[in-house]
């Protein structure tokens, strides 16, 4: 049985036998003769190595190990060493190796991405002359640059050994770097390289310097935007809906989610709002990073899976909201109305069931009147809201009347008349008395659809009317916003022919 060698060549490690090691380690020695004096002589043995080392790997060899008829045949495809000179050849070699090139970037002769230095390989002409034209159509439109960007993100970048024959062409002397370049340089136009080199490098320092503070924002962005998503949907920090001008309302995000979509919903669209949201923020963190330091790794399939799973998430929280929009659609309405039995000369209005008497937990406050505030019950799984009053003018009759106005949204006007029904508010009549009170509620497992309970209380010309405080208030919130009655004695009424007037005077709140 032949003795058998591991060896190291060109980074890989293989077996070979001992008589194809002899034969190998001669060939070798002769290369190393060859060009160890040479300029560029131990980059040239290296490319020699890894292309012999290439060559045993797809021959693979009996059992996996190199023979001699390997070796040979090895030789046979790089050639001997003193063969290696093109000067006699180098005509031939150029025609035959245009026959097989591919168009590729060339990152070992880049000033920027290596376009110019793929183009001047793949023409046989020296890639200074490929930079000018490109800066001379710059000027031109800017159709350089545009041409330049395009070519980029089209032209692969020749990286493997193949790729780099491919670009040069398959030359049998193509593990000689330096040798393959199938031009001369001029003075002018090596001068012209060094410029455009100082050039690129100046460049590339800007670019840098620009990515990084654009990857820090990024990444500042990211971060912070994503820190509080989730401290105010997942770790239920309480966020407000305004400050300021609206007035401040504390509450829980989710909370007040599952008052305005559908029950059944709600832990669907919570879980889509997260995936939709974060995903962007995690890339532009992520995106950063990578900005800033400058790192490859083969990620794409990791972007692609994310991409798709974020494309899914909208598409289903889209339909989903969509849906729910939907039954906000139409308005209905339904009213009630209830006659006292004889039109007093004095009514009272005073309150019954006061939001003061509640315990809430949260109030929401919504753009608009004090009738867009929404407090809610936590423990009770309730929401309230404030009722609106009028006091009209009864043209028709000498009578008083009680109109309760129930409003809601729905996907029908059948469906929202429905929904107004259901509204659940409480007032009284006891002589000359009416009981109103403050708030009313949507029923238990259901959801907010715009509710709104209006009443209206029409009487006679001529008739006093008193309210309490908290009618009062209810009555100002709808009228007369910007005054407020401090005589807690004297809030008494009347209805006059040019409508509703205070007994009293009113002092504007500055």
């Amino acid at each position: 049985m032949d003795k058998t060698i591991n060896i190291n060549l060109g980074g890989l490690l293989l077996r070979i036998n001992e008589d194809a090691y002899h034969i190998l380690h001669d060939y070798l020695q002769s290369i190393n003769l060859k060009f160890h004096n040479t300029p560029g002589g131990n980059e040239t043995i290296d490319d020699i190595e890894s292309r012999i080392a290439e060559i045993f790997q797809s021959q693979k060899g009996q059992a996996g190990v190199i023979t001699k008829e390997n070796v040979e045949e090895m030789m046979g495809i790089i050639g001997n060493p003193e063969d290696f000179d093109l000067s006699d050849n180098e005509e031939h070699d150029r025609e035959s190796s245009n026959r097989h090139k591919s168009l590729f970037r060339n990152s070992e002769n880049a000033v920027i991405a290596g376009v110019c230095g793929g183009i001047g390989a793949y023409l046989n002409t020296d890639p200074v002359w490929i930079r000018l034209l490109f800066i001379i159509f710059t000027f031109v439109f800017g159709i350089g640059l545009l041409v330049y960007l395009a070519l980029w993100i089209a032209v692969p970048s020749a990286v493997s050994g193949s790729q780099k024959r491919e670009m040069y062409g398959e030359g049998p002397n193509y593990a000689m770097p330096g040798r393959n370049k199938n031009y001369h340089e001029s003075r002018t136009a090596g001068a012209l390289t060094e410029f455009f080199n100082v050039i690129g490098k100046i460049l590339f320092i800007i670019v840098r310097i620009f990515l990084i503070a654009f990857g820090v924002v990024l990444v500042a962005f990211g971060f912070l935007a994503l820190l509080t998503f989730l401290m105010v949907f997942i770790l239920r920090y309480p966020w407000a809906f305004s400050t300021g001008a609206l007035g401040t309302g504390l509450f829980y995000v989710p909370d007040f989610l599952s008052y305005i979509v559908t029950p059944n919903l709600v832990g669907w669209i919570s879980v889509l709002m997260v995936i939709v949201v974060s995903l962007p923020l995690l890339a532009f963190i992520y995106g950063g990073i990578r900005l800033i330091f400058w790192f490859r790794v083969k990620d794409g399939i990791i972007w692609f899976c994310g991409f798709i799973i974020w494309i899914v998430s909208t598409a289903a929280l889209s339909i989903m909201l969509f849906n729910e929009g939907i039954s906000f659609a139409e308005t209905g309405y339904t009213m009630s109305r209830q006659y006292l039995d004889s039109a007093p000369d004095t009514l009272y209005i005073r309150a019954g069931k006061t939001l003061s008497g509640l315990n809430y937990d949260e109030q929401i406050s919504l753009p608009g009147d004090d009738y867009n505030t929404i407090y809610i019950s936590s423990g009770k799984k309730e929401v309230y809201f404030r009722a609106k009053l009028s006091i009209l003018d009864n043209e028709e009759d000498n009578s008083a009347i009680v109109e309760i106005r129930k409003r809601s949204s729905g996907r029908s006007r059948i469906d929202a008349r429905r929904k107004s029904e259901q509204l659940i508010y409480n007032y009284r009549i006891s002589g000359n008395t009416v009981f109103l009170d403050e708030y009313f509620t949507i029923p238990p497992d259901k959801k907010w659809s715009f509710d709104l309970v209006s009443v209206r209380v029409r009487i006679p010309e001529g008739t006093v009317v008193y309210m309490d405080k908290t009618t009062e208030d209810l009555y100002y919130s709808r009228h007369y916003s910007h005054y407020y009655n401090e005589d807690s004695e004297n809030r008494f009424w009347l209805m006059t022919e040019d409508g509703f007037r205070h007994t009293r005077s009113h002092r504007r709140i500055k």
